[in-house]
């Protein structure tokens, strides 16, 4: 289950991550959902302040610099990776 917290520093992030405006671009499609239980995989994220809950901690930053490009999509069906990545499975 993907819990995320956003890390204040890229040095503190497991992964840095880029939000693209273009779903095209994206490597993995993300859908946010509102408790821990329909958090699942890669892709359905449930962000949570607290460190200690956390599965994978993450950094926004610019594409140049990300390591996963992401865009949100409004439906649980629609999350998926998009592109082949070494980081599949390290959010959950």
């Amino acid at each position: 289950m993907a819990r995320v917290y956003q890390a204040a520093t890229m040095g503190e992030a497991h992964i840095r991550v880029a939000v693209v405006m273009d779903r095209g671009s994206a490597d993995l499609l993300v859908h946010r959902v509102n408790s821990w239980g329909l958090a699942s995989g890669d892709a359905l994220w449930f962000i949570t302040r607290d460190q200690q809950d956390a599965t994978v901690w993450i950094f926004f930053t610019s594409m140049g610099m990300a390591e996963v490009n992401i865009f949100f999509v409004d439906n649980y069906n629609e999350a998926v990776w998009q592109k082949s990545s070494r980081y599949q499975g390290r959010f959950s």
